[in-house]
């Protein structure tokens, strides 16, 4: 069942009907998965950037990395989840956000959707927020990317008034308060990282496509059918 007193107490607007209907089906962490891994990558045609609420998810039918953590964070937090997003920090620039939760077993796993078959989500399986990061941390390895850091926030916490649940226009405060906001250092080995690129590289030139052969694997969530079968 939603919470209308969160929407009624925090957001300009409440839920529409479709919007509440929607929520009221995906009232797991796995369902929202699911749900993220049917919609089309954002890739933000004509160069022109967005940074969707909610709303915007369901108007568009899309989702980029940081909506897809949006999104989640507004369906599960009307079914008792905190509004939990988890920000990595890369070398390249190219950050990273999913949406994390603790489970009913106490562990914690996380919710997201991503260009890349290895930052989907997580299972309910790692001891720590800290453990869910660490897990994306060798399937984060390309051509450019390292993870240097990460940051727990909660959202409810830190954007206050601010209406990043369902608004009408783009939401970038939320961008911003990630970016500023201090992230925990990780810390690696530069032989280790290069073993792993070099790996990366081999295998994409092989094969033409971004790999799923990492350790771990059987601790992740389903992947969307893009990145199916695929060793």
């Amino acid at each position: 069942m939603i919470r209308p007193e969160l929407v009624e107490g925090r957001t300009a607007s409440a839920f529409t009907p479709r919007e509440r209907k929607l929520i009221e089906r995906l009232s797991t962490p796995a369902a929202v998965q699911r749900y993220l891994n049917a919609l089309p990558y954002n890739q933000e045609p004509g160069g022109r950037a967005t940074l969707r609420s909610f709303r915007g998810v369901v108007r568009h039918g899309c989702a980029h990395c940081l909506e897809g953590a949006l999104f989640a964070a507004v369906v599960l937090e009307q079914h008792g989840y905190p509004p939990l997003v988890l920000s990595f920090e890369s070398i390249d620039e190219l950050d990273h956000v999913i949406f994390v939760y603790r489970g009913a077993n106490g562990r914690w796993g996380s919710v997201a959707r991503s260009r890349d078959p290895g930052l989907h989500g997580r299972r309910p399986a790692f001891a720590t927020p800290r453990a869910v990061a660490l897990s994306y941390f060798d399937p984060y390895i390309d051509f450019t990317g390292r993870i240097t850091g990460y940051a727990v926030v909660d959202l409810a916490l830190l954007m206050g008034d601010y209406d990043w649940r369902v608004s009408e226009t783009n939401v970038w405060k939320v961008e911003r308060m990630l970016l500023d906001y201090p992230h925990k250092n990780i810390h690696s080995s530069d032989a280790r990282v290069e073993r792993l690129r070099t790996r990366y590289k081999a295998f994409r030139e092989r094969f033409g496509r971004k790999p799923v052969y990492y350790r771990g694997r059987e601790r992740w969530t389903a992947l969307p059918d893009e990145f199916r079968h695929r060793d």
